[in-house]
């Protein structure tokens, strides 16, 4: 009987993919896979691309082979709206109060310094624990959780 879990990739639309590509490797541990068989480098595949296609994605893996492969593609337009999809970064898993707090605040900090922007806290409510809103590098909202 085949399995009924599947794989699936997370795509998103940006302005510079791998740009973005490389601030989400940063943000969850994710690494860029090698190049095409034949190239030294991204690099190289890129410019031996036509040119209206050099620049137009950008991939990213978890290491371990167990979380979703990203994938950023270059679209004309901007961000406008809310994000109908986001990702929630676990980093308080299993932890509660100030200690789930001090975690959360912690990788906001890093995050921060690679280009994120804090959105708010919102505070555990008795039914939710705390979490913060934030923005990546092209302002795709996503949840320290």
């Amino acid at each position: 009987m085949p399995s009924s879990i599947k794989k699936f990739q997370v795509t998103f639309d940006c302005a510079d993919p791998e740009r973005l590509a490389r601030f989400w490797c940063e943000a969850l541990g994710y690494v860029v896979p090698p190049p095409p068989e034949g190239f030294e480098t991204w690099d190289a595949y890129d410019r031996s691309l036509p040119p209206e296609r050099q620049g137009q994605g950008f991939a990213c893996g978890d290491p371990t082979g167990v979380g979703p492969r990203l994938y950023f593609q270059r679209v004309p337009e901007g961000k406008v709206v809310k994000n109908r999809v986001h990702l929630d970064v676990r980093i308080g898993t299993g932890l509660v109060g100030d200690e789930r707090l001090a975690a959360l605040e912690a990788e906001c900090t890093r995050l921060v310094a690679l280009g994120a922007v804090r959105e708010r806290l919102l505070r555990a409510d008795g039914v939710y624990e705390s979490c913060i809103v934030m923005r990546d590098i092209e302002g795709n909202e996503f949840c320290l959780d």
